[in-house]
Formats: structure tokens, C-alpha cells, sequence
């Protein structure tokens, strides 16, 4: 899902990097699923990205594992 956000709106792995403050590779880590990402995260995340954080957590939840 994040990768998907994130292409939707034009930005790189590098761009949302720094977004973040973090380097490229925590967001290569989150998107890969090797780090799990914390509820802070995930709702600077969604303001980023311009996705609400309720309906994503929904979706997620509704998804078989």
C-alpha cells in the first residue's frame, strides 16, 4: 500500500526519505516489509502521503494474511 501511495503522488523512495527525515533504506525497509512501521509513523506517513490513516488500518484489517 505504501508503495502505491507513494508512486500515486510522483515521489521517490529518496523523496519520501527525507520527507521523514530517515534515509533511503527505512523506506526501502518499510515498503519491503523487513520493519514493521510504529503508529507515529504510520500517521506522518499518511499526512505525507494524503491518505487517511482509519480507512488504510480498514483496508488492511479486511485483507486475508
Amino acid at each position: 500500500m505504501l508503495v502505491e501511495k507513494r508512486e500515486a503522488i510522483g515521489l521517490t523512495q529518496t523523496d519520501l526519505a527525507a520527507k521523514l527525515g530517515e534515509y533511503q533504506s527505512f523506506v526501502a525497509r518499510l515498503e519491503s516489509g523487513q520493519r514493521r512501521v510504529d503508529v507515529i509513523e504510520f500517521i506522518d506517513l499518511a499526512k505525507i502521503l494524503g491518505f487517511d490513516p482509519s480507512v488504510a488500518i480498514k483496508r488492511l484489517a479486511a485483507e486475508p494474511d
